[in-house]
């Protein structure tokens, strides 16, 4: 059982302590557990959906609901979450194992993330979803993306699909950045990428 507001990571770290196999790729989602299942987050081959038993989720009226990942109609990136309810736990389901070997899986996880992602930088983690039988990354250094600055805000140069703040980035820099790589793949390719971070309010 994880709350809402427990880092994705730290969920996977308490799973491996406790001999628990097949949280481990939510070590490399950045973020908390509500924002993972409300986007049915997923890495390595893995998504929320896979491991969820139930979410419990309330609204401002005070009403709570407790639902099944099929009650939520979960896909890639998606959750049909009530209109009005935000997350406030989720159960998970894992399996037993050695905690050696899950601790091992956590490890590799580490060195494949730090040796493809920003991770030392200020970045909210993919920015665009994979459209289908594409990789969001390869669109965008097709487009010659990669490495693309407006402002204080730029695609990294160690992976594309990354958007990092260099530093002062404003919402507006991110936001134009990543709309204007919105527009050139879409020129390049015919592709409409969807952004994958949700965004609230307007940029400024």
């Amino acid at each position: 059982i994880a709350g809402a507001g427990a880092l994705s990571g730290s969920v996977a770290q308490a799973a491996a302590k406790a001999g628990l196999g097949g949280l481990e790729f939510l070590s490399g989602i950045p973020g908390c557990i509500g924002g993972a299942v409300c986007m049915n987050a997923g890495a390595y081959g893995s998504e929320v959906k896979d491991v969820l038993v139930q979410a419990t989720a309330v609204d401002r009226a005070g009403t709570v609901r407790t639902m099944a990942p099929s009650d939520l109609n979960m896909s890639y990136r998606h959750t049909d979450l009530p209109e009005g309810y935000i997350i406030t736990r989720a159960v998970f389901r894992g399996r037993m194992e050695d905690k050696d070997i899950v601790r091992t899986r956590l490890k590799d996880i580490k060195t494949k993330r730090q040796d493809t992602q920003p991770i030392s930088e200020k970045t909210g983690g993919s920015t665009f979803a994979n459209p289908p039988g594409h990789k969001a990354w390869e669109l965008i250094d097709r487009a010659g993306c990669r490495g693309l600055t407006v402002g204080g805000a730029q695609m990294s140069e160690k992976h594309c699909n990354f958007m990092i703040n260099m530093g002062g980035a404003t919402a507006a820099d991110l936001e134009n950045l990543g709309e204007e790589v919105r527009r050139r793949v879409r020129e390049k390719t015919g592709i409409e990428l969807k952004w994958e971070i949700k965004r609230i309010g307007d940029p400024a």
